[in-house]
């Protein structure tokens, strides 16, 4: 990693510019920035927020809505997890936690507004952005759109976007309402995906 790299990810780690906020939601936790990334990666899965199990462990898509995600990029956690390969970026790097009903909150603004300009410019060799959920859709594509809208226009942004849903078990009536995106979405996802890590 770079020294400029190196030193952006030390100091997103040690932020904790929303320690107050996370006291005060129904979880009472303190912040722990995941960081992943170095200016060598290729692929960028831009997500929404660590969930609590990827608070306890500082490892990013390290639940059953990773399996998922690299079941839909046909890749193997070793390949999935090479930062040198594929850099994980959410819009929030802390697990914002849950509200009093027990619902994720979301990622506070503040993550995107002080990081997230400085770690894409940290990002030169990004040929792949994979955008997971209508959050990183937002930061990266701009205006608005509902989300199924989004993926289903995904021909207008790839080969070097692609928009999905949440790889989350909430996430599984969509897909079964909307079949074109395992049917034509995935294969072309996969292909990219290989294409990007094979090509020198």
């Amino acid at each position: 990693m770079s020294d400029d790299a190196a030193l952006l990810a030390e100091r997103i780690r040690a932020c904790r510019i929303c320690a107050e906020r996370f006291r005060a939601t129904a979880t009472g936790h303190e912040p722990r920035p995941v960081a992943w990334f170095r200016p060598g990666a290729r692929i960028l899965i831009a997500g929404q927020a660590p969930g609590a199990r990827v608070h306890a462990s500082g490892v990013p898509f390290d639940d059953a809505s990773g399996a998922r995600l690299r079941d839909w990029l046909a890749l193997e956690r070793e390949a999935f997890y090479d930062t040198a390969r594929v850099a994980i970026v959410p819009m929030a790097f802390c697990f914002p936690g849950y509200d009093a009903r027990g619902a994720d909150l979301p990622p506070p603004p503040i993550c995107r507004a002080t990081w997230h300009d400085a770690v894409m410019a940290a990002l030169p060799g990004i040929r792949l952005r994979v955008l997971v959920g209508a959050h990183a859709q937002h930061y990266h594509l701009g205006a608005r759109a509902p989300l199924t809208q989004r993926v289903a226009e995904w021909r207008s942004h790839a080969p070097e976007i692609f928009p999905l849903p949440h790889p989350s078990w909430r996430s599984t009536g969509w897909l079964k309402r909307n079949p074109w995106f395992e049917a034509e979405v995935l294969p072309a996802l996969r292909a990219r995906v290989k294409e990007v890590l094979t090509d020198d």
